[in-house]
């Protein structure tokens, strides 16, 4: 049973990405006036247009130019970019390599934190601590991510402590795992921004958790709490958070535009921002896809993780 669930995800998986590159390839087709004009500019002599027309191809059927471009991103080929002439791939593996870096961080600090503060949250709950946590949750959780990281900026950077850069500049070549100073900011705000949703929905969860049956039945044989707890309870209310989990970790692919923006940090979103300013169609087309594909694969991770905490999932079909 198991096995026919992942696979009908996968092949949803596929179905998701196809449809996404056709609306990416649709959307960037219907943009108004000739992109070739928008790339070179009013002063382009017209064999420079008609140069760069032929290289996107912008003078084929479209049909023809979206077969052309799908049978690309399947061989690994994104194209070449209209503004620099360079491959896309090349442009963009060190900024993607950066941009995974700052996620991965954000993410192995902000999972764990954000179920240890929602099974403390349960655990002490309608405490002074619960209320205390819960309203800063909530608060967080209402401020976008562009303000809590300027607020960071200001505490840290500027007007309060100068231990940390306001900017994540790095040199070209440069990786930002080589100047972790550069990553601390936009980091937390990616933790800050991320914690406050996975942490109150693992809160409810336990809550019900803790008043279960089996939960009682477990306190009643003697066993000890933090057995009771970690052993029994946690286990149990970690599938929601496993898909809250997987969401937020989707919403950092795309989210992360906008937090890279604010720090200058040299990842996919700064080139995401120029490509869409200079009309770079193969730039926006690989980034949209890219980020489209991490959001299929950790909701299929998402999926694999239900199934190995869920023991009648994972017994399935046995």
């Amino acid at each position: 049973m198991w096995r026919r669930l992942l696979t009908r995800r996968l092949l949803l998986g596929v179905l998701t990405l196809w449809l996404v590159s056709v609306v990416v390839f649709a959307a960037t087709q219907a943009l108004p006036g000739d992109a070739a004009v928008a790339i070179l500019g009013k002063d382009a002599t017209p064999d420079s247009v008609a140069a760069l027309t032929r290289q996107l191809r912008l003078d084929e059927p479209v049909l023809a130019q979206y077969w052309h471009w799908l049978s690309g991103v399947v061989t690994g080929d994104f194209g070449i970019s209209a503004a620099t002439q360079e491959s896309v791939w090349s442009l963009l593996s060190e900024r993607v390599a950066n941009s995974a870096f700052l996620v991965a961080l954000a993410a192995a600090i902000a999972i764990p934190l954000s179920l240890a503060l929602g099974v403390l949250m349960a655990i002490r709950r309608d405490r002074p601590s619960d209320h205390v946590l819960s309203t800063g949750t909530l608060v967080l959780a209402a401020l976008p991510e562009f303000v809590i990281g300027i607020g960071l900026v200001l505490l840290f950077a500027t007007s309060v402590f100068h231990v940390l850069p306001a900017v994540s500049l790095l040199a070209p070549g440069q990786h930002a795992w080589q100047h972790l100073d550069v990553v601390v900011l936009p980091a937390a705000t990616l933790v800050l921004a991320v914690t406050p949703y996975i942490s109150r929905i693992m809160r409810g969860s336990m809550v019900e958790v803790l008043q279960s049956d089996y939960v009682t039945m477990a306190r009643l044989k003697g066993l000890p709490e933090r057995a009771v707890i970690w052993r029994h309870a946690v286990p149990n209310a970690l599938v929601p958070a496993i898909q809250v989990i997987a969401l937020q970790l989707g919403w950092m692919a795309g989210g992360i535009v906008v937090v890279e923006f604010v720090f200058s940090y040299p990842g996919i979103g700064a080139s995401l921002v120029n490509a869409v300013a200079n009309r770079d169609l193969p730039v926006v087309q690989a980034l949209t896809l890219l980020i489209a594909g991490v959001y299929v694969l950790v909701n299929l991770l998402a999926d694999v993780a239900t199934i190995l905490v869920t023991p009648r999932l994972r017994t399935a079909g046995r």
